[in-house]
């Protein structure tokens, strides 16, 4: 088949050519490619009825729904411009949201609002075309294979990219989707995982294949001849988690992949490779590029990116000039040409004239026994200025020493970069998504 021109024209294809073929599961539910779409018309005649014009903004909260993909599709199929907010905003946020954009008119071909996370910063819509949303979707079924035979299981919120953009290799390929209401409830997933087909897949952040390792590894592992891959994304994972994945799921395609709301999905390593490589992200996708600046942050360029920052262009221009992104992620590109992160340049932290990189503090704590969650911060003590300081999540039932815990960091990593204070916590503050809140601890 050729490349389509949107996702809606994809839907339409399957919804012509296997009616019959299962397009979503939720709750048990199954609706099929032909029902999928002769709701997402009926609803897109409903709202073209309204009077909407080509590139209006129509806000709407995200669920874990079938009603969010029609609403979703449907308002592209009326010629609109999808945004998806988070469903527990309050209602005059919301609706500050809404007036932010009710006089905007996108440029031609965009798709999709979607709002950035702000763990370091102010929230900002981003603007996603359907040749970037296709585009990713090429990345996807080439680097790390959807197939129209899988299932894949989504427990992300769905107003993010992480979890958003698995939609559209799906329905590129005529799959099936599987939506899930998070992961809390690891029966569900488990649940999931038994649904009759030949393979499944799902897309984690690190902190859920953390849980799943330290909760539910047995269990896991008896799903190893079915699970074809497991991607994560938000963060590269930890070296210790990535090695005891590895020993879980030793037939299963394992990828660690960098993307961004303003780039869309740029690289993938399949770490499940007989090398398992710390913070490696692998070799750029079919429609994208990464390379590395003078000044050593990561940029980007190719299909995947977004068309710019909704109704500010001065913000825009910050980030976007020529063609190119650029990313406050510190990188470097080794001889094969893979990615490597060396975390954000708003996250390291400066130690007497040191630079370091929080999540090397967080990896190597993370590898000690009894360790279950963990950030690294500045923190500021008389008469010697910032240092560094670890603040940690024990495993139920085990209590940690901390001098123990400060000799295992110091055995895996240098001197200066070995926290000087440390203190147990009940929980680590992350952001709906999974990644570490660094904002809410910055001093």
């Amino acid at each position: 088949m050729n490349r389509l021109a949107s996702l809606e024209h994809y839907l339409q294809y399957h919804a012509q050519h296997q009616p019959d073929k299962v397009a979503v599961v939720v709750d048990d539910h199954e609706t099929t490619y032909g029902q999928l779409w002769q709701m997402v018309e009926e609803r897109a005649a409903a709202i073209k009825s309204t009077g909407l014009q080509k590139g209006a903004v129509v806000a709407f909260r995200t669920t874990q729904t079938l009603d969010f993909l029609v609403e979703y599709h449907a308002i592209h199929w009326a010629g609109g411009v999808a945004l998806p907010l988070e469903r527990d905003m309050p209602e005059g946020r919301f609706c500050e949201v809404v007036k932010r954009y009710e006089d905007f008119t996108a440029p031609d071909d965009v798709a999709d609002i979607l709002f950035t996370t702000g763990t370091t910063g102010d929230s900002k819509g981003v603007m996603v075309s359907n040749r970037a949303i296709i585009a990713d979707a090429v990345n996807l079924i080439d680097r790390i294979g959807f197939t129209p035979e899988l299932t894949f299981i989504i427990c992300g919120p769905l107003n993010h990219i992480g979890s958003l953009s698995k939609i559209f290799p799906v329905v590129v390929q005529g799959a099936t989707l599987y939506i899930l209401e998070g992961v809390k409830d690891l029966g569900k997933l488990f649940h999931a995982m038994d649904y009759p087909c030949p393979k499944v897949a799902t897309f984690m952040v690190p902190a859920t294949v953390r849980i799943l390792l330290q909760l539910a590894k047995k269990q896991l592992a008896s799903y190893a001849d079915k699970i074809d891959f497991i991607e994560s994304g938000g963060a590269p994972l930890p070296p210790s988690d990535m090695q005891e994945l590895c020993a879980t799921l030793p037939k299963s395609r394992l990828y660690n992949t960098y993307a961004s709301t303003e780039t869309g999905i740029v690289c993938s390593y399949n770490y499940n490779d007989g090398i398992c490589l710390p913070g490696c992200l692998g070799n750029h996708m079919k429609n994208s590029e990464a390379f590395i600046t003078p000044e050593g942050r990561v940029a980007c360029k190719g299909e995947t990116l977004m068309t710019g920052y909704a109704n500010d262009p001065e913000r825009t221009n910050e980030i976007l000039r020529d063609g190119i992104v650029y990313m406050a992620d510190n990188g470097e590109i080794d001889a094969e040409g893979r990615l490597f992160l060396q975390g954000r340049n708003d996250d390291v932290i400066n130690i007497g004239g040191y630079k370091v990189t929080p999540t090397e503090v967080e990896d190597a704590a993370l590898s000690f026994d009894g360790v279950k969650d963990c950030i690294c911060i500045s923190a500021s003590v008389p008469a010697m200025g910032t240092v560094l300081k670890l603040l940690y999540v024990a495993k139920d039932g085990m209590a940690i020493d901390k001098r123990s815990l400060a000799k295992h960091i110091a055995g895996q990593i240098e001197a200066y970069k070995v926290p000087m204070r440390y203190e147990q916590v009940d929980s680590i503050a992350r952001t709906y998504n999974g990644k570490l809140n660094r904002k809410y601890y910055r001093q």
